[in-house]
């Protein structure tokens, strides 16, 4: 049979069971877009099944629109008849026709998150909600997560008794839900849940869908959520030709609402089921998919199966254990780089994944300084995060107040009452006079026409005057605390508890961080020095845009892709998995999820896979100390080249404890500053009960070789020990770790 000559025998099998429930287990890179087309094809060709009765439907309209042009490309004549489309859009078609059944009118509006927003502010307000305690933005979550779960506010409510915080929410939801009734508008969470309440309701619409619909296929099964579940459940009770295509152990979405159990009991919604398993992956080497079936097997709420490639065996993980996250950056960077140079890649070969948006700063700025050409999908530049930014233009406001950008930037961030209109004026006036705009703020109340306006405008003046006197006194990062507490800047965001607000309070941490690591780096640091460093390493617009760059993005962002080179960095515990996972009162099923996360990371590599760790690590610029991630001892030592070097074991995984507390306050130190210290170093070194050896003295390392020691400094109860290594080149590491032998 042409048609399936090129499949494998599951894909086949696959193709050609065409009746009843089907459930197919497609791991990563086993060819499922392939399947769910050629049984599309096989469907009409073979099966005499009218296009007119086949459903495909997925999550986004990028994997609709490839699957239409395959499913185009492969049956022709007729394919137009195929409805394939993502969920929302199907609802949206139905409802279009049909909502006026549940009293809507047809021409309803869709409301985008912008219209949200708007909305309940004005609900909030009409309910005298304080959104500086509880914002706009946490509502709509809770509102979403109930329609993800077919939860009304008439149920929300009952469950909410007892609860104050819960029967606000429930209060909320009920008047939010009015207020689109009246407007006659749908978001899109009530585009899914109302296609459901109308299909519940009136039999005679269901049976019609029931009949068009005689074969649906969806792929991405293990992101569905409740909702979505029940619409499919629905649409296929008749006739009951449903084939899912999934993979629970690439569930990730969690956060989203997605629900794995919707992949891991489809037998129990279907019984007459049959599960067909694609394990043969077309992607990566045996190599690469050992481990990653080595470190998902520890996960309970899974489907057996594992993932085999006939390509061999290829090149063993790589895994570096590094000391600090910035010598992880620094290694990651010369890697790509000697790899490039040697013709082994492209720049557009390999990619780096991490677990939190905040992790791309030190990669950023070793890749500039590097002139590494790179590319962050699924995410903005770290300085050009709309929260970097803020920060940054209040230091740049305090530094310079005739950055006339800066100061316009957060005159009114967070909200103080002062509006495009009031700024208009101010601008007017500093035009007229020849001055900068915060000169003119200083003078508000002589401005023509500001009227209470310039009320608002003098305690925002009088606080930077205040931090420009502070930052005389202050340090960078004591300064950007200062700023974060007084104006309520993260507060604000704690509000919000939403998993983007928290993801932008981990980049306000890494800003911290970054103004920590400059103080500990210059030999003179200011806020000017500051600024301008960042401006040097920000000016990523003179990167050149080319094709071939390397890709910097979170795990979440590159499911779905391949690469033939993968760094996953930031591989310790209390980094990924995740502090807040470790620590969760349902931690076996978030680690779980973390698992699967890295899986995914694991299967995006095609040739050659590198995994990174740091030993220490800067959180909101306190140095912590972090185990090797327990995934990556989950990879049998066999499939690794490099060993993991664990330090003195301690009690907690990696509570908030900090590295100072073992070893002293860590400071990383110019060589120019260390050359001064060495001088005086022998009395301190002596008194401490002294080392073995002495700047420029030869050692040797148990992985590096051996060395030249070019610099000791006192850390408090530990030495910061550089040594120029003949092989592995130049490396900072704490003695007490280093343990080195002098020769």
């Amino acid at each position: 049979m042409i048609l399936t000559d090129s499949l494998n025998t599951q894909q086949q099998e696959a193709v050609l069971t065409t009746e009843g429930p089907l459930l197919i287990l497609a791991g990563a890179g086993s060819g499922k877009t392939r399947v769910l087309t050629h049984r599309t094809a096989y469907l009409i060709e073979e099966k005499g099944v009218n296009p007119y009765h086949i459903m495909a439907i997925t999550f986004t309209n990028k994997a609709a629109g490839e699957m239409r042009e395959r499913i185009d490309r492969l049956v022709g004549y007729g394919s137009e008849s195929i409805w394939v489309s993502t969920f929302h859009s199907t609802c949206v078609r139905i409802l279009r026709r049909y909502i006026d059944r549940l009293g809507y009118d047809n021409n309803f509006t869709i409301y985008d998150a912008d219209d949200q927003k708007t909305l309940m502010k004005d609900i909030c307000k009409r309910l005298e909600i304080d959104t500086k305690l509880t914002k706009e933005k946490s509502f709509l979550a809770a509102i979403s997560s109930a329609k993800d779960e077919l939860i009304d506010p008439v149920e929300f409510e009952t469950k909410a008794a007892g609860d104050y915080g819960k029967r606000r929410q429930a209060q909320v939801y009920r008047e939010y839900q009015k207020a689109l009734r009246q407007n006659n508008a749908l978001d899109f969470d009530d585009l899914i849940m109302k296609t459901v309440e109308l299909f519940r309701l009136d039999k005679e619409v269901l049976n019609a869908y029931q009949e068009r619909f005689r074969y649906i296929m969806v792929d991405e099964y293990q992101d569905t959520n409740t909702a979505q579940f029940e619409l499919i459940r629905l649409l296929a009770s008749k006739y009951k030709n449903l084939c899912v295509v999934g993979d629970d152990d690439q569930s990730i979405y969690k956060f989203r609402g997605a629900n794995i159990h919707n992949i891991l009991n489809f037998e129990n919604h279907f019984p007459e089921a049959k599960v067909i398993k694609l394990e043969q992956n077309y992607r990566s080497t045996q190599n690469i998919l050992d481990a990653a079936n080595s470190v998902i097997a520890n996960n309970v709420q899974r489907k057996d199966k594992r993932l085999w490639t006939d390509q061999g065996p290829g090149d063993k993980i790589t895994f570096e254990q590094l000391d600090t996250a910035s010598e992880e950056a620094d290694y990651v960077a010369r890697d790509i780089a000697r790899r490039v140079r040697k013709g082994q890649y492209s720049y557009k070969d390999c990619a780096v994944l991490y677990r939190t948006n905040a992790q791309s700063r030190l990669f950023e700025e070793r890749f500039i300084t590097g002139n590494i050409p790179y590319k962050i999908v699924g995410g903005v530049n770290f300085y050009s995060r709309k929260e970097v930014k803020d920060l940054l233009s209040y230091l740049k406001t305090i530094d310079n107040g005739r950055d006339d950008l800066a100061v316009k930037r957060i005159i009114n961030v967070p909200k103080r009452g002062i509006g495009a209109s009031t700024i208009n004026k101010v601008s007017l006036y500093a035009a007229e006079q020849e001055m900068d705009f915060y000169s003119a703020l200083c003078q508000a109340e002589q401005i023509p026409g500001l009227g209470r306006a310039a009320a608002k405008i003098k305690p925002f003046v009088i606080f930077v005057q205040a931090m420009k006197a502070k930052a005389k006194l202050r340090t960078v990062s004591e300064l950007i605390q200062e700023i974060i507490e007084t104006t309520g800047y993260v507060r604000e965001l704690e509000a919000e508890d939403t998993d983007e607000a928290r993801a932008r309070i981990e980049n306000i941490d890494e800003l911290i961080t970054k103004a920590v690591d400059y103080e500990q780096g210059a030999e003179n640091p200011t806020l000017g020095g500051f600024l301008e460093e960042v401006a040097l390493v920000a000016d990523i617009d003179s990167l050149d845009e080319d094709s071939d760059y390397v890709i910097l993005m979170t795990l979440h962002s590159a499911k779905g892709l391949e690469f033939p080179n993968v760094y996953l960095a930031g591989m310790e515990d209390g980094l990924f998995p995740s502090y807040m996972s470790i620590t969760s009162d349902h931690a076996t099923q978030e680690i779980e999820e973390e698992r699967r996360l890295a899986y995914v990371g694991m299967t995006r590599a095609m040739n050659h896979l590198t995994i990174t760790s740091a030993k220490v690590r800067m959180v909101r610029g306190q140095t912590q100390y972090g185990k090797v991630s327990r995934f990556v001892k989950e990879i049998p030592s066999e499939l690794l080249a490099g060993q993991i070097y664990e330090e003195p074991s301690r009690e907690e995984p990696m509570e908030q404890s900090t590295f100072k507390k073992a070893l002293g306050d860590f400071r990383r130190v110019p060589v120019y500053t260390q050359v001064k210290n060495q001088r005086n170093f022998g009395s301190a070194q002596e008194s401490h009960g002294g080392l073995s050896y002495q700047v420029g003295d030869r050692v040797r390392h148990f992985k590096f070789g051996d060395g030249v020691v070019t610099s000791i400094v006192s850390g408090g109860r530990d030495y910061e020990v550089t040594v120029d290594f003949d092989k592995a080149g130049t490396k900072k590491m704490f003695a007490a770790f280093a343990k080195l032998k002098k020769l």
